[in-house]
């Protein structure tokens, strides 16, 4: 994957897999402890120890469509790259938690590609979903939250073409004033 949006897009289709009714995506950059964190927090189903325990193996993979399961381990490699780390929580009935950093200097650190576009998409195909976006950076904070965006427009599904052009939109003018 050439960008950490399409990381976040696999592991947050592995929440909505897990059936999970919520989603948290939090995103902090600081420069100055030159640390570029990303965690993602769900409600679904959670997993056992024994899946935990093989979940960053690239040839083990719960879905019964393919025999490998490279996103997590490819992920842990990038970040291992720069110097970081990945670790994962879960427990079963309660849900699963995601953190990776990198080092916010390296080269090697993927650039953060379209996540105003994998928002949008994520919350379009899941509309009966709650997202929570968080990005902070040194310069302030962004909260993109479905559930005040659902709550303003009412009757207005976030499926709507137009809608979604809008969000993005709105999700990147807000990232442009902290980034």
């Amino acid at each position: 994957m050439k960008d950490l949006s399409l990381h976040i897009l696999d592991i947050i289709q592995n929440s909505v897999r897990a059936e999970a009714s919520n989603v948290e995506l939090e995103i902090r950059e600081d420069l100055e402890k030159d640390i570029y964190s990303i965690l993602i927090k769900d409600d679904g189903c959670g997993m056992s120890d024994e899946v935990l325990s093989k979940v960053l193996d690239p040839f083990f993979t719960t879905r019964t469509t393919r025999k490998v399961g490279l996103g997590l381990s490819l992920l842990k490699q990038s970040a291992e790259q720069t110097g970081g780390k990945l670790e994962i929580h879960s427990k079963e009935g309660v849900g699963t938690e995601l953190q990776v950093l990198f080092s916010h200097k390296n080269i090697d650190r993927p650039v953060i590609g379209d996540i105003a576009g994998v928002i949008v998409l994520l919350v379009s195909a899941n509309p009966n979903m709650d997202f929570v976006y968080k990005h902070h950076t040194m310069k302030g904070e962004y909260i993109f939250d479905t559930k005040e965006v659902k709550e303003i427009l009412e009757d207005v599904s976030v499926t709507d073409p137009n809608i979604m052009q809008y969000l993005k939109e709105l999700i990147n003018e807000n990232l442009n004033t902290i980034i």
